[in-house]
């Protein structure tokens, strides 16, 4: 295996490999090339985008700056909403459903290292995928951790750590998240009877 291989599969890799380090360097510049766009270039900054990630929906707004290891290992369905300061390390598979919105400073981290430390001198590492469901809005300044799946219909609370997996249909919180309750159908008929109020 290549250590790309090992590094997509969650083994223990080498990020100093050459390959690694080309697809990592493409990420980097592709990113500069997002942060020296203006506002008024929404179209070259949505094309970037695209090149930078796997996989997009047609809708997709990010607000720069942006931070990935390699954007090729992250796929994105449709309206998807990330605030200023995002960072994705991408190491293994990231995906995230339609309709998703990510508070500032939103951060996933895929990539772990060894506890051993003679492992960690030798710089290996390795990673662990994340999911991330439809219709989910994670709060500004929370994590969510190596492996980690949230479901669909989700509330993550503001500076939240995810260090496990969410069900879906849930307002989620805290450090570590855990969650608080279900959402439910009264919320449901609030927030219409509110937007028949305000609207």
């Amino acid at each position: 295996m290549t250590e790309k291989e090992r590094m997509l599969a969650g083994q223990l890799y080498l990020a100093s490999d050459p390959q690694l380090q080309r697809d990592a360097q493409r990420a980097r510049s592709l990113l500069r090339a997002i942060r020296e766009t203006t506002e008024e270039e929404g179209e070259q900054r949505l094309s970037l985008f695209k090149q930078l990630f796997a996989k997009t929906g047609d809708s997709l707004f990010i607000e720069p700056p942006f931070y990935c290891d390699y954007g090729q290992n992250i796929t994105i369905g449709e309206d998807f909403y990330a605030n200023f300061d995002c960072v994705i390390l991408d190491v293994c598979p990231v995906e995230i459903g339609d309709h998703v919105l990510f508070g500032p400073r939103v951060c996933i981290y895929t990539a772990a290292h060894p506890l051993d430390t003679d492992l960690r001198r030798r710089q290996l590492e390795y990673g662990r995928p994340v999911r991330i469901g439809s219709d989910v809005w994670v709060g500004g300044n929370s994590i969510i951790n190596p492996g980690v799946s949230i479901g669909h219909d989700v509330v993550i609370g503001s500076g939240s750590v995810v260090t496990r997996d969410i069900p879906s249909h849930v307002i989620a919180a805290g450090n570590p998240c855990r969650v608080l309750r279900p959402i439910t159908q009264e919320d449901r008929v609030f927030w219409t009877m509110r937007e028949t109020q305000e609207r």
